[in-house]
């Protein structure tokens, strides 16, 4: 295997501007970058000594000379075994399918994060299942921003909607904490939509997106002349949103001092530009998002106590998608139902091998890795169900795991069992079932007694006596 250092990429762009970003982000993880300016110059560098040490492409769509997916599949056909990254400004479902379709390993939607450019150029050019690949292709298929909208029966997760959901009626700020990938900027949608600030300006911030010596002026705006080119007042965000709601995603990655501007503004409610000698009051709504527990964080002297303190009184936490393996086949045929209306692509079934193969997987990047990969499988499956061969990088991984685990329970498995091998007592039982029943339905009570065969009464009483807490008090 090459160093690092040795690794070679042909970028396939005439821009020059965006070349050398391209060119400044891969070297960070030990990329030397070559420079096609054309679709001819591409194609003849294959057969170069360089050519023959590439270790993957990029290949920007408006390149001239060629269509970009007849340019893939030409490249491909010379090089089968070389990771292609196609760069686009278009987010149109049947130019991915037609890109993937040519031999595009990936799709990346301009203007790209230098996180998401090097995460995709990692995973192309390793064994590991690709973790935010087509994320923002597959992000734009769940249109609806309701609870109900949110598959999952796992006890953890029905718990975190029924705080998200009484939260969403107030006016307290949030944070919800989940790794990447759990759905933390669905959950936000959802809490937006059914707040008394339906109506008002919804806005999102990702730090995690934005250069840590710009994120100051994104939140709070400056003042013209604030700094050295600061050249015009720019109005930030929290401004912005006065009256309405602002979400602030990757919040564990804002630099110490804008943590502290933040605790200051949750203090006081006033805001004061870069610059500005005076402040002024918004009124703002915050949901705050992070990919890790904020205070766990703060006790290691990685993130401000004052901040973490301010936001201690309310937190909605999303299980990881493996804490929640029995949610996998109902996320599975959501998604291929959603993805098989995608121009180009046809709904697919999914087979129980496909199914325990997808249960016995980790899945780092969570619901949205599992949607791509779906996605990705659905683009290249040509029968009429998904089975456990068009996963074959993620069968390479699990292995023999797949075929020992026992089968992935829908709905969130109710177990008649203790580990010893005795039956569970009823009244245990009873609790799963109506845990399941609740999820199953969406929390809506009176279908939940009704497919129960009980009144609704009897069904709160037995909520109360059983000690189930936390379900959606809406539901009717």
């Amino acid at each position: 295997m090459t160093e690092p250092e040795d690794r070679l990429l042909m970028l396939i762009d005439d821009e020059p501007a965006q070349s050398r970003l391209v060119s400044a982000l891969a070297a960070r993880e030990g990329w030397r970058t070559i420079i096609a300016r054309d679709t001819e110059t591409a194609i003849a560098t294959l057969g170069t000594r360089q050519g023959m040490q590439l270790g993957a492409i990029i290949l920007d769509q408006w390149v001239p000379g060629d269509d970009a997916c007849t340019l893939i599949a030409e490249l491909k056909a010379r090089r089968p075994a070389l990771p292609i990254l196609m760069l686009t400004t278009s987010s149109s479902p049947l130019l991915a399918v037609e890109a993937m379709r040519a031999g595009a390993t990936d799709y990346l939607i301009k203007p790209v994060s230098p996180d998401r450019l090097l995460q995709a150029l990692r995973a192309a050019t390793t064994r590991e299942v690709p973790n935010a690949e087509l994320q923002p292709l597959t992000e734009k298929f769940d249109t609806t921003l309701d609870f109900d909208s949110m598959i999952g029966a796992a006890p953890a997760f029905r718990a975190a909607l029924a705080i998200a959901a009484k939260a969403a009626r107030t006016q307290t700020t949030v944070l919800i904490e989940g790794e990447s990938g759990t759905g933390k900027e669905m959950l936000v949608r959802a809490m937006h939509a059914a707040s008394p600030r339906a109506k008002a300006p919804l806005r999102i911030v990702n730090a995690g997106g934005i250069p840590a010596n710009q994120i100051e002026s994104v939140l709070f705006g400056h003042e013209k002349g604030a700094f050295a080119g600061a050249f015009e007042r720019h109005v930030g965000a929290l401004q912005h949103a006065d009256g309405g709601t602002l979400v602030i995603d990757e919040i564990d990655r804002l630099p110490t001092h804008v943590q502290q501007r933040l605790a200051e503004f949750l203090a006081r409610g006033d805001v004061q530009p870069i610059g500005a000698r005076h402040s002024f009051r918004v009124d703002v709504r915050l949901l705050l998002c992070s990919n890790a527990a904020l205070r766990d964080l703060a006790e290691a002297d990685l993130f401000d106590t004052g901040l973490a303190d301010a936001l201690a009184g309310l937190i909605v936490h999303l299980p990881p998608l493996r804490q929640r393996a029995g949610d996998i086949p109902a996320l599975a045929r959501h998604f291929l139902a959603r993805i098989g209306e995608q121009p180009g692509l046809r709904p697919l079934g999914v087979t129980d091998g496909a199914l325990a193969l997808l249960g016995a997987y980790d899945w780092p990047g969570n619901v949205r890795q599992l949607q791509a990969t779906l996605f990705r499988a659905a683009v290249f499956c040509d029968g009429e169900m998904l089975t456990a061969q068009d996963f074959p990088n993620l069968s390479s991984m699990v292995g023999d795991t797949a075929r020992a685990a026992p089968p992935v329970s829908e709905g969130g498995g109710v177990m008649l069992f203790t580990p010893d091998g005795n039956l569970r007592p009823l009244e245990e039982i009873e609790a799963d079932v109506i845990r399941l029943a609740i999820g199953h339905y969406r929390g809506r009570m009176t279908e939940v007694a009704r497919r129960l065969g009980i009144g609704r009464s009897t069904l709160y009483r037995k909520l109360s006596e059983l000690g189930i807490e936390n379900a959606p008090e809406r539901a009717a």
